[in-house]
């Protein structure tokens, strides 16, 4: 998804400008079971999924909230953070993050994403700065709230 107009030249034009929201993503066990592995966070409130519908006050497992922030490179692109004119796109680290509510298993979540800041950094560099929200499909609260910054780079 691309916002009409949105370019690397004009990105300080959408400052305070939601750029988009993403398609739902269901989070089922199996990703969370793999970022488990790739993590060596196998803390049975993710994993053990009998334990967790026994002795989890939310009668299922959930994701990692690392799991939750890793899908923001996803919904980076998804939303069109990063015009088609830039060449690169580097993360370059996070402000704020704030893990709200937790993302049960069998959850949908989507990103809402505004943009808050960009910053010449010389010639054909931006560094942008962008709020991430990730809801969770009928929850009132979101799941997390990020201010992720990434260098854009264009020639």
């Amino acid at each position: 998804m691309m916002t009409d107009g949105y370019s690397f030249r004009t990105v300080p034009e959408f400052i305070g400008r939601t750029l988009g929201v993403t398609e739902w993503l269901a989070i089922d066990q199996a990703r969370i079971s793999r970022f488990a592995d790739c993590t060596d966070d196998q803390q049975w409130i993710h994993v053990d999924v009998e334990r967790a519908e026994r002795e989890s006050p939310l009668r299922s497992t959930i994701a990692h909230g690392y799991l939750t922030l890793s899908l923001l490179a996803r919904f980076t692109y998804e939303v069109g953070l990063v015009p088609a004119d830039v060449d690169q796109a580097l993360n370059y680290g996070l402000d704020r993050v704030r893990f709200m509510t937790p993302v049960r298993t069998g959850a949908r979540i989507r990103d809402r994403v505004m943009l808050l800041a960009a910053e010449d950094r010389g010639p054909g560099r931006l560094l942008v700065k962008a709020q991430h929200t990730i809801e969770i499909e009928g929850e009132e609260k979101p799941a997390m709230v990020a201010e992720a910054l990434a260098m854009l780079v264009a020639q």
